[in-house]
């Protein structure tokens, strides 16, 4: 690994601290870009994410894409994962501590919010980072790639009955425009521009060429992530100042779901040998959160300064740092996992 990529979380860590201290020093300079944004999807944060996730997209093999399907163990696990346990075990995490084990702590009706908006994160599935956390744990590009856009599809359909079933009302609210836009700028842009690198570099010097130009740009990914850290931690460095009990709070429930989502698609894998290249991503999309469309949808239902709306907000937060530390618990037990020899040997 590189100095980057070795040290990774040391560099997240500064970038946390950079994020706060500079909201507070030059809190109009992250006003302005947390203005630049459409359907609550904000610009800057995107074209950040896009530098992320191109890198990927440049190793995806489409001539490969339907050997997939030999191979549907992880989708199974990760389709499970996402759609019938972790909504309802977030909704449940919700419950206990916000209307139990803190109900001391905080007003019931601020403990309501705070459970609609941990219901929200739990049914929205990632799409963009995955691709950078399937990177970092050399996942194969090509099955995380259908992974994401299984559950992407997955999502236009169950998302708003889900979120209605587990919130007990009907006319849920689901902005289009932040779902559709966050596909096309996190999957379908990204995704042409690397196949239109790809199949230039293919004609330059074949897939030699091909991984010593990803080689290089491997950095890009790691940089990009570590400036969104620094936006996403300015957006919200008045939060975190003025309600640190608060967001510690709401973090311990999003911390036991995404600790748990892990462990139940992790050991799933591991128990029905799929290769670490698959296993990796797999229980990493059962982790992370589509938090773009959580964030909109808290809004429109319950307001901007709703306890619904901070409860998504903190997901954003704390996603990463916890994201960073399954990738490297995740790169120490490579070992674990079948090799692919002996999974061909079996078939």
């Amino acid at each position: 690994m590189g100095v980057f990529e070795k040290y990774l979380s040391v560099w997240v860590g500064l970038c946390i601290l950079a994020g706060i201290g500079l909201g507070l020093l030059v809190p109009g300079a992250f006003e302005a870009l947390a203005a630049l944004e459409y359907a609550n999807v904000n610009l800057a944060v995107a074209v950040l994410i896009w530098a992320m996730v191109w890198p990927m997209m440049i190793g995806v093999d489409f001539s490969a894409m339907r050997r997939v399907g030999e191979r549907p163990k992880g989708l199974i696990i990760t389709l499970t994962v996402n759609w019938l346990v972790k909504p309802f075990t977030m909704a449940l995490l919700g419950v206990v501590f916000f209307r139990h084990v803190f109900a001391g702590l905080i007003p019931p009706e601020d403990a309501e919010g705070y459970i609609a908006g941990l219901i929200l994160l739990g049914a929205a599935p990632c799409t963009a980072m995955v691709f950078v956390w399937s990177q970092l744990t050399r996942g194969d590009p090509n099955y995380t790639l259908v992974q994401v856009s299984v559950n992407d599809a997955i999502m236009v359909f169950a998302f708003a009955p889900i979120v209605a079933l587990l919130l007990g009302v009907t006319d849920i609210f689901v902005p289009w425009e932040t779902l559709i836009l966050s596909v096309l700028l996190y999957v379908v842009i990204p995704l042409i521009a690397g196949m239109a690198m790809r199949s230039w570099l293919v004609r330059r010097g074949g897939e030699a060429k091909v991984s010593a130009f990803t080689t290089r740009i491997k950095p890009l990914s790691v940089i990009g992530l570590l400036a969104t850290v620094v936006l996403l931690f300015g957006f919200q460095s008045e939060t975190i100042i003025g309600s640190p009990m608060i967001i510690a709070l709401i973090a311990v429930p999003i911390l036991i779901q995404s600790y748990g989502m892990f462990a139940l698609a992790y050991w799933a894998a591991w128990a029905w040998r799929v290769p670490h290249k698959v296993a990796a991503p797999c229980a990493l999309i059962g982790t992370s959160n589509f938090f773009e469309l959580a964030v909109a949808v808290a809004i429109s239902l319950f307001g901007l300064n709703s306890g619904a709306a901070l409860a998504t907000v903190v997901g954003v937060l704390v996603e990463v740092p916890v994201m960073l530390s399954l990738v490297a618990f995740a790169n120490r037990t490579r070992g674990a996992f079948p090799a692919e020899e002996e999974l061909e040997a079996e078939a």
